[in-house]
């Protein structure tokens, strides 16, 4: 397994990282700790977490479970220094906190419940799950209209919760922050702040990508290669659907369009031409699917660290082969070809 800077933080992480989402509804702790295992096993010493997961459903007397499971693994196997934990403060949202932002005085109380949950001392990359202001991502910008938003208010929300992340950094609980479902005005903002005020930098950006979701391949990318801020890529197989185990409109038994029918969104009539549209391309090749969904991340222009969650073994582990798959100029030839014919799936 390769190893990277995680954009200016000096932290070295695995080229891939290990998504832990469903620990706590679709898989059990005792699952949660064999994926754990494995993981480790094969060098993917990133792993991302959030303290309202698990999902699917996310419930309030669920939160904070999945944390729970990586804590009671670092208890039981320990060597907090083999692996570099990310997690999340919620934001304003129905579950947690509900209608609240997020402060810098919630930020400090949710680090600390989440250092409780992890039985860890300090998290490598603590980051922002939404932005206060509201977000286009999650199939949100069909109808998304920008926020008339009050510049300073906003300033100085941004303000707090950077000069927290300062005392936190300071206190060793935190080692880098970064942010999740961001627009690029919004991480353009968190820069210019950090480095007016001498606070600390958003280190890297967690957003939906994949061959269906391409939203960051332009002014995003721009921003991610100039200000060298990396790109956390969830949903690379887009829930599912880039593995091909819902082709025929089917719902396979426990699976996670099993209890999201339209996997948030996802499923519409353009969907399922553009997935085996891509299966025909990973056939033609002789490559398995979902590896070859893996490997397209990391050959973006921009810094790219696809998180790859399973909710069996079997699943994990091929999707952890992903990094040892190089494209051809033929694949990505390909894939290109697919992506002008089904630019915008859902």
């Amino acid at each position: 397994m390769k190893t990277l800077t995680l954009g200016t933080t000096g932290l070295t992480v695995s080229e891939l990282c290990l998504g832990t989402m469903t620990w706590g509804t679709q898989n059990s702790e005792a699952e949660g700790h064999a994926q754990a295992d494995l993981a480790l096993e094969h060098g993917v010493t990133f792993w991302d977490t959030a303290e309202m997961y698990p999902v699917n459903p996310v419930r309030a007397e669920t939160a904070g479970r999945t944390e729970a499971i990586i804590g009671t693994w670092l208890a039981s196997r320990g060597g907090r220094d083999r692996i570099q934990l990310a997690t999340k403060v919620a934001g304003k949202g129905p579950i947690l906190r509900p209608g609240e932002v997020t402060t810098g005085a919630t930020m400090r109380a949710a680090v600390e419940a989440s250092l409780r949950r992890l039985q860890t001392d300090y998290i490598d990359l603590y980051q922002l799950h939404w932005p206060n202001r509201g977000s286009y991502h999650f199939r949100q910008m069909w109808t998304y209209r920008p926020p008339r938003i009050d510049r300073a208010v906003e300033t100085a929300n941004m303000t707090d919760i950077l000069t927290t992340a300062q005392a936190l950094v300071a206190e060793g609980k935190v080692r880098a922050i970064g942010l999740s479902n961001e627009s690029v005005w919004g991480a353009a903002r968190w820069l210019h702040l950090a480095e007016t005020l001498g606070l600390p930098r958003m280190a890297s950006v967690q957003n939906e990508y994949s061959l269906l979701c391409r939203q960051f391949d332009t002014d995003w990318a721009e921003l991610s290669v100039v200000e060298d801020m990396p790109l956390l890529a969830f949903s690379p197989l887009a829930t599912g659907l880039l593995s091909g185990k819902y082709a025929g409109d089917v719902i396979p038994e426990g699976s996670r369009r099993s209890l999201n029918p339209d996997l948030g969104g996802r499923i519409n009539a353009q969907v399922f031409p553009a997935v085996a549209a891509y299966l025909g391309v990973a056939a033609r090749h002789g490559l398995d699917p979902c590896q070859m969904a893996i490997a397209f991340c990391r050959t973006r222009p921009f810094t790219t660290t696809p998180i790859i969650g399973a909710t069996t073994l079997e699943q994990l582990r091929t999707n952890i082969g992903a990094a040892g798959v190089t494209l051809s100029s033929e694949v990505l030839k390909d894939i290109a070809e697919t992506h002008r014919a089904h630019p915008a799936p859902y």
